[in-house]
């Protein structure tokens, strides 16, 4: 989350109020127009606090038109209510909500079933805030089990280490600096965007908790291969006796490609994934945030990690960073997992690739980009400008699209291959097909002026950041 200081240059500023916005004589409304930076002496009537707030708010980007972000930005009007009937909830008390809970313990032994697990009526899993809490889970348990096999050399001072990519997303780099862990990233190498199974395993050594693979890179989309990143793996213990295990971040691929492409051995079917998580909030259809967190059995995740709480009532296993939190997201998911089931699943997600891989065959053929990726594994794709396109660059075209409502990133890609920017679009439901021709048209009509350009215009010097 982003850190704010406390205030503003210009303390005694009010917020204005429109004199219509008061009760019957608009002067007091007027007169009572509180301070931005302080809380107000005194309260006011809540259909004025209520349009203060929601006249600000029309700032904000359209979210339907937001093709940055990863997160679910619509949902059907009865999820909406059950979301409201459930947002006084705690999620952790499971005593004094306890079907709240068992929704959650269904949802679990759902994607257990989902990713394949070996026994997922007994699966072991929890609902997060996101992602990112459910990476953190994650890479504690990978650690844990490593100070468990390796005692000595973690009393004598050893620094464990964990392999990745250098695309993952930052909720890994926050888990080795938070849990003092070394990161050992795999740059890019030329048309390689993500993580390549030999050099993960030249990564890896005695202190080396485990391997991240990512289904679903944030920066192009793509799948890393999880399947020959986990034979790497196998050779390189039959080599050196490593026995190292693997964690499948799959924000975003962990409810797509089981949908989409059964085929696709990345989950519990291959032994050495220990543990998998997802964004209920991405593809799994739901408003943020809801993550979820499993690991392929109770050996997996030490059970000196789960802490058994007296609390309201109840004793309870829990694993978690966050503690109270809302149960509507939670009962979102199981609504939506219930309303759609597998087959509608598959429906929803066919329709976003499919608009990903139209629109992006569009926009090759408008003549001055280059595909970096094409939409067919995540709905999502990356593209840049041609080496012969002078008068701008992406980043002229990420702001040319902002003044007609699109967000559509620009960014530099990481270490090795800084010297690449590119563009990225996420196609998630609601984003229709009537919109990419909306998009394509804009696009297209843009074109010629940025072609009138002398040259792009100045950079911004900082990128759009990638969320789970």
């Amino acid at each position: 989350m982003p850190l704010h200081n406390g205030g503003s240059a210009d303390r005694g500023a009010k917020v204005s109020v429109n004199p219509f916005l008061g009760t019957a004589n608009p002067l007091p409304g007027m007169e009572a127009a509180p301070p931005k930076h302080r809380l107000p002496d005194g309260p006011m009537p809540p259909d004025t606090a209520y349009q203060i707030v929601h006249d600000e708010l029309m700032l904000d980007g359209n979210a339907r038109l937001n093709l940055a972000t990863f997160v679910t930005t619509w949902m059907e009007p009865q999820a909406r209510v059950l979301m409201a009937e459930s947002v006084d909830k705690n999620m952790i008390d499971k005593d004094e909500y306890p079907q709240t809970a068992e929704l959650e313990r269904r949802c679990v032994a759902m994607l257990a079933d989902l990713w394949n697990a070996p026994d997922p009526e007994h699966a072991v899993g929890c609902s997060t805030t996101g992602s990112s809490e459910a990476c953190m889970l994650a890479g504690m348990a990978l650690k844990r089990r490593w100070m468990r096999r390796n005692p000595e050399r973690y009393a004598a001072g050893h620094r464990p280490n964990l392999v990745m990519g250098v695309n993952v997303q930052v909720c890994w780099e926050k888990f080795c600096n938070f849990w003092e862990v070394e990161a050992r990233t795999v740059p890019m190498e030329g048309d390689r965007y993500h993580l390549d199974p030999a050099s993960a395993a030249a990564l890896c050594d005695q202190d080396t908790i485990g391997v991240v693979a990512v289904l679903g890179s944030t920066f192009d989309g793509s799948y890393e291969p999880v399947e020959e990143v986990c034979a790497a793996l196998d050779e390189l213990q039959r080599r050196t006796g490593l026995d190292l295990p693997v964690h499948v971040d799959g924000a975003s691929g962990a409810m797509v490609a089981p949908f989409l492409d059964p085929e696709l051995r990345w989950d519990f079917r291959q032994p050495r994934v220990a543990s998998i998580n997802t964004s209920g909030h991405k593809y799994g259809l739901v408003y943020p945030g809801v993550g979820w967190a499993l690991w392929r059995d109770r050996e997996a995740l030490p059970e000196e990690l789960v802490f058994k709480v007296n609390y309201l009532g109840g004793d309870m296993p829990t694993f978690a960073l966050n503690f109270s939190r809302p149960g509507a997201e939670v009962v979102a998911q199981y609504y939506t997992f219930l309303r759609l089931g597998f087959d509608g699943y598959r429906a929803v997600q066919q329709a976003s690739r499919d608009v990903a891989v139209s629109l992006a065959r569009r926009i090759a053929e408008l003549g001055p980009f280059r595909l970096l990726s094409k939409g067919d594994e995540l709905p999502v794709f990356a593209f840049t400008t041609k080496e012969e396109v002078t008068a701008f660059d992406v980043f002229d075209v990420s702001r040319r699209l902002r003044e007609r409502g699109w967000l559509v990133p620009a960014y530099t890609f990481p270490e090795n291959r800084t010297d690449l920017a590119a563009l990225r679009i996420v196609c998630r439901n609601g984003f229709s097909g009537d919109l990419a021709d909306l998009l394509v048209a804009d696009l297209t009509r843009l074109l010629p002026e940025l072609q009138e350009q002398p040259g792009p215009l100045r950079r911004p010097e900082v990128g759009t950041g990638f969320h789970h």
